[in-house]
């Protein structure tokens, strides 16, 4: 089994999804398109991302794991988060950018998933990645 495992430091997990994706009309047909913060945080993930991807896109079923810790208070530290976003919000995203940076060849792959959302004093992304087959 082939496994990749990485942290992504940061202040807080973006908080951004693309769900928030605005819509326009153009010649009657809507158009979907990325807000400019939601570019910065694709572009934030891929960087990170493509300093941890695999030689050779996983074949076969994978499992991701993540864990996204927050910033919280001293009485929060360790508890679970239950507010926005929500975490199949917060992953299509970041799965996408996985995608983009060929952890993959399609996000279908991903056979089981686990996300969670906390708070600890070390926030950022928990990422494991692990070929089933």
């Amino acid at each position: 089994m082939r496994t990749i495992e990485f942290f992504i430091p940061l202040k807080s997990p973006p908080t951004v999804t693309y769900q928030e994706k605005r819509v326009t009309a153009r010649y009657g047909k809507p158009q979907y398109y990325e807000t400019q913060e939601q570019r910065t945080v694709r572009k934030l993930y891929e960087a990170y991302l493509a300093a941890h991807k695999p030689e050779a896109p996983l074949d076969g079923p994978i499992r991701l794991i993540t864990k996204w810790i927050f910033p919280g208070s001293e009485e929060q530290h360790g508890t679970y988060k239950t507010t926005k976003p929500d975490t199949d919000n917060m992953i299509k995203m970041f799965k996408d950018c996985m995608t983009r940076c060929g952890y993959w060849h399609d996000d279908a792959q991903v056979a089981s998933e686990i996300t969670e959302k906390f708070y600890g004093h070390y926030t950022g992304i928990y990422v494991k990645v692990e070929a089933l087959s």
